[in-house]
């Protein structure tokens, strides 16, 4: 199947990037970091565990369905 060695052409070159350059990831997950832990420190743990797992599942499934 084509669409399988994409995928892994784009898994490696993302991970390329991420070895090559840390500072780019960092960069990219910072929002991400800043707001789960603004809702840890508003609301609590769980409510945190939770959204990581909504946001992760949104994740998912947007990339499922843009697929």
């Amino acid at each position: 199947m084509p669409g399988k060695d994409i995928d892994r052409v784009r898994a490696r070159s993302a991970w390329a990037t991420v070895k090559e350059s840390p500072v780019i990831t960092a960069v990219a997950v910072a929002p991400f970091v800043v707001a789960l832990g603004l809702v840890w420190w508003l609301v609590g743990g769980f409510a945190a565990f939770v959204l990581l797992v909504v946001l992760g599942a949104v994740v998912v499934v947007g990339g499922k369905l843009l697929n």
